[in-house]
């Protein structure tokens, strides 16, 4: 009879894993600060081809938003819960527009948001390139187009 004692730590590693990952998988969405206003900046962008969470996407026709990499909260940004209905509700000197997280702006720290081009064009013309001082807040849209507030950590320059 052959006796392998380690067979039952092998054996063991993967319940270990999908059991760590079972026990951060709902901490995620409490990093991001649903309804929570915070000011900073906005640039533009106008990239076509795969956002960050794994759908196409072309920053030069559609309304969508890239986000700091500081917000996003795993190693597969296509899981991540930003990928989950989370849009970001900009306002700067009277106008609002709420755009859908696509993508994540690996430059950006984490009150810089890059606005797709036609975004941007709502609020300034391109030719200015930034935006400073406005507001913004993560917001995530119900079935009735209502806000639901999520768990609300503060992460991140907020106001008020």
């Amino acid at each position: 009879m052959r006796v392998v004692p380690n067979l039952r730590i092998l054996a063991g590693v993967p319940l270990a894993a999908a059991a760590l990952v079972a026990l951060t998988a709902g901490t995620a969405s409490a990093a991001i600060p649903i309804n929570k206003p915070m000011s900073g900046k906005a640039t533009y962008y106008n990239d076509a081809g795969y956002g960050a969470c794994g759908t196409q996407i072309n920053a030069g026709t559609q309304m969508l938003v890239a986000v700091s990499h500081t917000w996003w909260t795993t190693a597969n940004p296509n899981n991540d819960p930003l990928c989950k209905g989370i849009s970001v509700k900009v306002s700067y000197q009277g106008k609002t527009v709420t755009v859908p997280v696509k993508d994540k702006c690996p430059s950006c720290d984490s009150t810089h948001l890059d606005l797709s081009q036609p975004a941007f064009a709502r609020f300034a013309p391109l030719g200015q390139g930034v935006i400073n001082g406005l507001t913004w807040q993560f917001v995530k849209a119900g079935l009735a187009g209502e806000t639901i507030p999520l768990s609300e950590p503060i992460t991140g320059s907020t106001i008020g």
